[in-house]
């Protein structure tokens, strides 16, 4: 299925065992390919019909410092309140807690190719973007 990809199977799969919460009016939970009635929710009372979980952090799944993940994270919110959408923050956890979970945000109403530039703009191989069937997508940017 993503045998295009430069990315590792095996970093994949990590993406594909990751939990992504959302600290939005209550805690929405998301996993790839999984329906999400609360984004559902989510989407109709804020008028959206898409959505993108996104970080700045550890640029293509190397770990570097807190400070620069923070530094990153900063521009990218600052990138969200630009494009004047709502968003609300976040992090994705690896199942297994062998990972540190990355700082992210659940930004509303961005489109896909938005979402893809952002994601390469802060080097990341994949974003989590949901459109108007609430379902969490993995789209690989490399």
């Amino acid at each position: 299925m993503f045998s295009e990809s430069v990315i590792e199977h095996g970093i994949i799969q990590a993406y594909a065992d990751t939990i992504y919460i959302v600290h939005a009016n209550s805690q929405i939970t998301l996993r790839i390919g999984i329906f999400s009635p609360a984004l559902a929710e989510l989407h109709k009372t804020s008028g959206v019909d898409c959505s993108v979980f996104i970080t700045a952090w550890n640029p293509f799944s190397r770990a570097v410092d807190d400070q620069i993940n923070d530094t990153r994270q900063a521009m990218l919110n600052q990138d969200l309140l630009d494009l004047g959408v709502a968003f609300y923050e976040g992090i994705g956890q690896h199942t297994s807690g062998n990972w540190p979970g990355e700082k992210s945000f659940l930004a509303l109403g961005v489109s896909l190719d938005t979402a893809k530039n952002l994601g390469i703009r802060y080097e990341q191989n994949a974003i989590l973007w949901c459109g108007s069937d609430a379902t969490s997508h993995l789209i690989l940017l490399r």
